[in-house]
């Protein structure tokens, strides 16, 4: 298949790729498609031949550490020489003298929220969404298939008794996180917001600024977002969900930000097909 380019400001572009920032991305900046790409073509230009330079200079050092070993293959490993070596062809530098170093301009996610950052390369699909996923979890799956609340689960089919415990531990998490006035999450019945407010059975929570947003029907919603600490918890309303039918409210799940999501999810019979939102105060339909 023959690849298509357009010209976008001194630079051969891929049409899909074009297409793609023109449409979908800025789309969601407040930037226009021009000054993108003036913007991006004078980064590459500027940084083009350095990187080629360091590139070159990586291949150089490269070749001379592959000549080293080739050349000692059948000899004892000689860790003082060796380091030498490195030294003398500059891939280990001097050690240098005490410095102070500050940040600007980085997203809070990072600088000051705790919460896993995974690096992955992006040209693994798999990894990039696993990483993205990373930072939500599911607190009903956390304590179902961990011994968070005393001996792991045994195996077999879905607990009916531990799915019960699950239920009332978070109860009990979200009215230490979140205490309504006079009502409990555990017996709560129904959620609404009224005038920008969140009310549980008709009370308020205690610390309202904790209420972060809502998607769905105002009176009904299909998902509440709780903060605490500026990390955020999504309570998921599904009553047709095998958990949320039985729920007084329709609760089929809680969400966490920076909840632990371990490999054992998978594998566990907790029912987690709730349909769930990646949730953000900024995403459409959130008030």
């Amino acid at each position: 298949m023959t690849q298509t380019y357009v010209d976008r400001s001194d630079l051969k572009v891929a049409a899909e790729l074009a297409a793609f920032i023109e449409t979908e991305v800025m789309d969601t900046l407040d930037l226009n498609a021009a000054t993108f790409w003036a913007g991006a073509s004078a980064i590459f230009h500027d940084l083009g031949a350095v990187n080629r330079t360091l590139l070159a200079k990586r291949e150089d050092i490269q070749t001379q550490l592959d000549d080293w070993h080739r050349a000692r293959r059948d000899q004892p490993h000689d860790g003082v020489g060796y380091k030498a070596y490195l030294e003398a062809i500059g891939y280990l530098m001097p050690e240098g003298g005490d410095f102070q170093i500050e940040t600007e301009n980085v997203d809070p996610e990072i600088a000051s929220i705790a919460g896993p950052q995974l690096v992955v390369p992006v040209t693994n699909a798999r990894f990039v969404l696993n990483a993205a996923n990373a930072r939500w979890g599911s607190l009903y799956d956390g304590f179902y298939g961990t011994d968070a609340m005393g001996p792991a689960p045994s195996a077999g089919g879905y607990d009916t008794g531990r799915g019960g415990r699950v239920v009332s531990r978070t109860a009990v998490f979200l009215d230490e996180a979140f205490p309504v006035r006079d009502v409990s999450h555990g017996s709560a019945t129904a959620y609404a917001v009224v005038d920008g407010a969140l009310r549980v059975d008709g009370s308020p929570l205690i610390n309202p600024e904790k209420f972060a947003g809502y998607s769905g029907d105002a009176a009904r919603p299909d998902t509440v977002l709780l903060s605490n600490n500026n990390l955020h918890v999504e309570l998921v309303f599904a009553r047709d969900h095998p958990i949320g039918k039985t729920s007084p409210s329709g609760l089929a799940d809680v969400v966490m930000e920076s909840a632990f999501r371990p490999s054992w999810i998978a594998r566990i019979p907790w029912p987690v097909s709730t349909p769930r939102t990646r949730c953000s105060p900024i995403a459409t339909g959130w008030a």
